[in-house]
């Protein structure tokens, strides 16, 4: 079983700095052995739907929400299947809970379409 665990999320003041960052990890053998095409994060306020935040593909194209140009920076570590969002200059509209979500996962012959964290929340004081 593959699993996406975050962490990094919190309690910030407007114009401050969060970085998140979410690792997959499979609980019956090393992450060498398997693969993920697409991983990013989305974002879910209270009472609005979820929406793309930014995500990155393993060749390291990237697509990031309007919303968040200039301010966030996604970036990943393919070797540590991990992903990484810096967030600056966070705005109070930034508070939701982040989700880490990973797309067309393969290890050992088994494909995994999608995956998502837990969810970690971000809160961004004014």
């Amino acid at each position: 079983q593959v699993q996406l665990v975050e962490s990094g999320g919190g309690l910030v003041q407007a114009g401050g700095s969060l970085r998140l960052s979410c690792a997959a990890s499979g609980s019956r053998f090393s992450i060498d052995v398997f693969s993920i095409d697409v991983m990013g994060w989305y974002r879910q306020a209270l009472g609005k739907q979820r929406e793309l935040v930014a995500v990155v593909t393993s060749g390291g194209s990237i697509n990031l929400s309007d919303s968040v140009k200039g301010r966030f920076t996604i970036s990943r570590d393919n070797a540590k299947k991990t992903v990484y969002l810096q967030m600056n200059s966070l705005k109070p509209e930034d508070t939701a809970v982040y989700y880490c979500n990973a797309k067309n996962v393969k290890v050992r012959g088994v494909r995994y379409l999608e995956l998502w964290g837990q969810g970690t929340l971000v809160t961004v004081s004014s």
